[in-house]
């Protein structure tokens, strides 16, 4: 059964209160009724209080506003018969992309329907005297001072057309998530700017975030992500992080 008429089954069938329809009499009260109908100038009614039929003179009521609440109840209940079918068809829509994702922790995204495997950036940190590679699951030595958490080349081979694209992220950790602005310099992309404090040697790490919508598919951490607002043209990159600890996972893409 479609969810129009499982809906319209259990207002009129399940629920029969829910059908019963206002007569209202000239006199500006009503009688709550199952059904009425007109047989010449008599007007013959069920009475849902009485569980009967029984009769008036049909000039006693205002058929025009009893027709008038019967037709805005019957565009209540069709209004809310669409949005059940609308959130059942949105579920059926995410149960698909579910079943598309791989297991593999990384990014993808569907397009028409074919599936589209990002590859994690090698991202490195760069500070005045020397480059580290960042490794996954490893800290970095800290040193007091500023840095940069950058990725190689200042375009990035992954273009998107789609301004509020919708990305699928399988978690490898348990760890934050987001979309953020890259800033192009020479031969590089910068994730971050990192702040080394002396002495305590606390971790500030600084990034452009994009104001994004996150949902949680699966228990498993599979989350879709979208930015709330359409993406001007540039770099950008969804990433994966522990903050204040720089260990980040990036994964670049380009607005066309």
């Amino acid at each position: 059964m479609s969810i129009p008429k499982l809906l319209i089954a259990v207002l009129f069938l399940g629920l029969p209160v829910l059908a019963a329809v206002k007569l209202y009499m000239k006199d500006g009260s009503y009688q709550v009724v199952r059904e009425y109908r007109i047989e010449g100038d008599r007007l013959k009614y069920y009475s849902t209080e009485r569980s009967e039929w029984e009769e008036m003179p049909a000039d006693l009521a205002d058929l025009k506003r009893t027709e008038a609440d019967v037709a805005a109840r019957a565009r209540t209940i069709e209004k809310q018969t669409q949005q059940l079918q609308d959130e059942a068809d949105a579920l059926k829509e995410e149960r698909r992309e579910i079943r598309m994702i791989p297991t593999d922790p990384g990014v993808y995204m569907l397009e028409n329907g074919q599936l589209r495997v990002f590859k994690i950036a090698e991202a490195s940190v760069h500070d005045n005297k020397r480059r580290t590679v960042l490794k996954h699951l490893s800290p970095i030595p800290v040193v007091s001072g500023k840095s940069t958490l950058e990725i190689p080349f200042e375009r990035s081979v992954n273009p998107v057309t789609d301004q509020r694209p919708e990305f699928f992220l399988q978690q490898s950790l348990e760890d934050s998530i987001g979309i953020v602005k890259l800033t192009a310099a020479k031969g590089v992309r910068v994730v971050e700017n990192i702040t080394v404090l002396p002495v305590s040697n606390e971790i500030l790490e600084e990034r452009q975030t994009v104001e994004t919508f996150t949902k949680q598919l699966t228990q498993s951490g599979l989350y879709k992500i979208w930015p709330q607002e359409p993406l001007a043209k540039g770099e950008y990159a969804v990433v994966e992080y522990n903050e204040g600890k720089i260990d980040i996972r990036v994964w670049d893409f380009r607005i066309e």
